[in-house]
C-alpha cells in the first residue's frame, strides 16, 4: 500500500477529476497499485461474500497494533474500491476500524450515488467484512 495516497490527497485527488469518466479511471488506477496477494492470502477464508465480483481482503496486525491490509478482485473498478477503503483506514489499529464509519468519507466523495447497486452492496459488504475482521483482530 505504500504506492497510495492518504484519505486527504485522495479527497483532493478525487475534486480534480473533471467527471465521473475521470473519477471512475482513477478509481482503477488505484485498484492497479494494490500488491497481488500471495496463494496463501487467496483463501477462501478471504473472500468476500456480498459480492457480486470476487473480492479477497486479508488483514494482519504489525508489532505496534497497525493494521495490514492486503486484496484483490477480478474486476479493475471493484479492485479500486477496495484500495479506496484501504486508504480510508491505513494506518488505524482494529479497535479505531471498528469505530470508524467510512460511509462519510464515500459521501464527501460522492461514490456512493454513482455506483451500481451491486456495486454498492459489494461495497458495502466489504465494509463490514473489515470490521468483523477487525473486531477478531482485537480480541486476540
Amino acid at each position: 500500500m505504500a504506492g497510495l495516497p492518504d484519505k486527504e490527497k485522495l479527497i483532493r485527488n478525487f475534486s480534480r477529476c473533471l467527471n465521473w469518466e475521470e473519477k471512475y479511471l482513477y478509481v482503477i488506477e488505484l485498484g492497479a497499485q494494490l500488491s497481488p496477494l500471495t496463494e496463501q492470502q487467496r483463501q477462501p477464508e478471504n473472500l468476500i461474500s456480498g459480492c457480486q465480483s470476487q473480492v479477497w481482503i486479508a488483514m494482519t496486525t504489525t508489532a505496534d497494533g497497525q493494521v495490514i491490509f492486503a486484496g484483490d478482485s477480478d474486476a479493475a473498478i471493484v479492485k479500486g474500491l477496495v484500495a479506496v477503503v484501504f486508504i480510508l483506514y491505513q494506518g488505524l489499529t482494529p479497535q479505531q476500524i471498528v469505530s470508524l464509519d467510512v460511509r462519510p468519507f464515500f459521501a464527501d466523495l460522492a461514490l456512493s450515488q454513482h455506483l451500481t447497486p451491486s456495486r454498492s452492496q459489494g461495497l458495502e459488504a466489504m465494509i463490514r467484512a473489515i470490521r468483523a475482521k477487525a473486531e477478531a483482530l482485537s480480541m486476540r
